[in-house]
Formats: C-alpha cells, structure tokens, sequence
C-alpha cells in the first residue's frame, strides 16, 4: 500500500478530487492511504496564522515554516519522500511519475502565495516538482496532477497496467529565495544581509541569488534537500 500526505492551506480543492476515478478506486482497494492536512492545524498562532511578510521587503506573504515543519514531522517516517510543489522544481512527466510510484510514502506540500521560507526547501524537502512554466494560484492543482498520475501507475489501480504505463506553477519561478519570521528557526538564521535593514545589500544578494537560480535552479534530478 502506498501513503500520500498533503499539505495545503486550500484543503477544500481536494475534497471532489479525491473523491472519484483512479484515487478513489485505489483507496476502496485498499492500495492507497490519502491524507489531506491544512497547514493552519500546526500554526503555532493563536490566530492559525501560516504566512508573513519577507524579510528586506517586497511584494506577497511567504508560508512561515513552522507549519510546514511540524506537520511534516507529525506523519514522517524513514520511507518517506518529501516533495515541495514549486516552480523551481524538476519538470514532472512519466518518468517521475513511475518513479515516485515505487514509493511507499510521499509527502507533498503545497506551495503557496509568493512562496515558502527557503528553509524548508533547504532544510526539509528532499524533492521539488515543477508541472511547467505557467502561473498558478499555488501548488494544490500541481499536487493533484502529480497525485493522479503517480495513483494510476500503481498495481491493481486499473485493469491495463502496461498501458497505463505508456500512456503519454507561478511566476517566481527564477526569483531569489525568501523568509519570513522568525529570523532563527531551531538554529536556522535568515541571511544576515536581509536583516540588516541595508537596500544595496539586500538587492545586491538577492541579484546573485537569482543569478545562481538561473543557472543551477532546476535540477534534472533528484537531490535531498537536507
């Protein structure tokens, strides 16, 4: 049996989704176990509160990473592949569709706003898929077309395996990592230069962030982010 964990601060996308065809019949079959968290349950605000403004200014809210972390940790376990909706990822196909197919547990958090605390993409996730150059409101779509692609490859889903087998997000896609409160997560500390309250020193590391994005951003393969 495969597990699938997400998690979205939109959990109400979901809910017809998941609810017919192949996701559906895999679960009545006993092959998938589904689960769908809002990130709002591990907010440690009193308000639920899961986004905040970026450090050194600019447009958009970024997931702050508590949330992620902690709910994240609430369902790991050493079989798991953690995997970040966002446009920086690795651009899904087939390929990797069957291989995550192979998995017995992924977790799949979505993406939203302007993005998420870098992190939790450097101290979390192990994988970062990309479903092509486009804008979308956040990860939740991404994650059902992964969702529904890597469902129907596993065995037993439906009738014609083999040819199941053959059958052929937003806009910030190359912009410098962001974070958001608190400066210091478990260790973790914000840049210093986003701190400082400098703007040529906050342009000038911001402008070599995205540099770097720009040539090494989209992996083509896997690497653990941690």
């Amino acid at each position: 049996m495969m597990r699938v964990d997400i998690f979205t601060v939109a959990k109400e996308i979901f809910s017809g989704a998941i609810s017919k065809g192949n996701i559906k019949r895999a679960q009545e079959k006993g092959l998938l176990e589904l689960y769908v968290w809002d990130l709002r349950d591990f907010s440690p605000d009193p308000h639920r509160r899961v986004d905040d403004y970026p450090y050194g200014g600019g447009p958009g809210m970024i997931l702050k990473p508590e949330p992620i972390f902690y709910g994240v940790r609430k369902v790991l376990t050493p079989q798991s592949r953690i995997v970040l909706l966002s446009p920086q990822g690795r651009i899904f196909n087939q390929e990797i569709a069957k291989e995550l197919s192979t998995l017995p547990h992924i977790i799949l958090i979505c993406g939203h706003y302007k993005g998420v605390d870098e992190r939790v993409r450097d101290y979390l996730i192990q994988d970062e898929i990309s479903i092509g150059e486009y804008v979308l409101s956040g990860g939740e779509i991404p994650s059902l077309v992964v969702l529904d692609a890597v469902v129907r490859l596993i065995p037993g889903v439906i009738g014609d395996l083999e040819s199941a087998k053959g059958d052929s997000f937003y806009s910030d896609s190359l912009d410098a990592p962001y974070y958001t409160r608190p400066a210091d997560f478990e260790g973790i500390r914000v840049p210093d230069a986003l701190l400082s309250g400098n703007h040529e020193a906050i342009r000038k590391w911001r402008a070599e962030k995205r540099r770097k994005r720009r040539v090494y951003g989209r992996d083509t393969g896997f690497q653990c982010g941690r």
